[in-house]
């Protein structure tokens, strides 16, 4: 295993980047999907999970295609989803954050939908301003959106973890019509 940057400079301990693994017992391709070329040019697998190694051992941050990039600042959607599922009144594992591209600004802006019982409108702008809140407190960011939706409103994966990119792609619709 290995961590490299975007460029594929090897990084040191400690350091985020891309983790990296090869072995004499890899897949070769992907079935049927000639269009997908995960292997570098020395055949290293690339993995999309973004990591690094400390002490011999591998740490895990999130997912590359995950990762938002807010004000130049790289910001782990599963650190803030773990900060709004803290939030009294979120059902516990049910937010979900992601980037939404700003093409004016030439940044990403920060979407957070949590599920929530509420249903009062005074009640989900207090939780609104809860979530807001908590969440700059503990990360110095500040969400440019909080959408409430009712509980089974967000899409999860067959192995039960939330689907961002399939989220991302509801919200986005149902904002069309707004």
């Amino acid at each position: 295993m290995k961590v490299v940057s975007e460029t594929g400079q090897l990084l040191s301990e400690r350091q985020v980047g891309e983790i990296l693994v090869k072995s004499n017992c890899m897949l070769t391709e992907y079935y049927k999907r000639d269009d997908l070329q995960p292997f570098d040019a020395e055949d290293w697998y690339r993995t999309g999970d973004k990591g690094y190694i400390a002490n011999g051992e591998v740490y895990i941050v999130g997912r590359s295609k995950d990762l938002i990039i807010n004000a130049g600042k790289n910001v782990y959607p599963q650190d803030i989803e773990a900060i709004v599922n803290s939030v009294t009144g979120v059902h516990p594992g049910r937010a979900v954050a992601f980037g939404v591209a700003d093409e004016r600004e030439g940044t990403e802006l920060i979407a957070v939908v949590a599920e929530v019982d509420v249903s009062e409108v005074t009640e989900r702008k207090q939780l609104m301003q809860a979530i807001r809140q908590q969440v700059g407190r503990q990360s110095d960011i500040t969400l440019n959106f909080v959408t409430l939706v009712d509980k089974d409103w967000l899409i999860k994966t067959s192995s039960g973890k939330i689907a961002r990119g399939k989220n991302r792609e509801k919200w986005l619709a149902e904002r069309q019509f707004e």
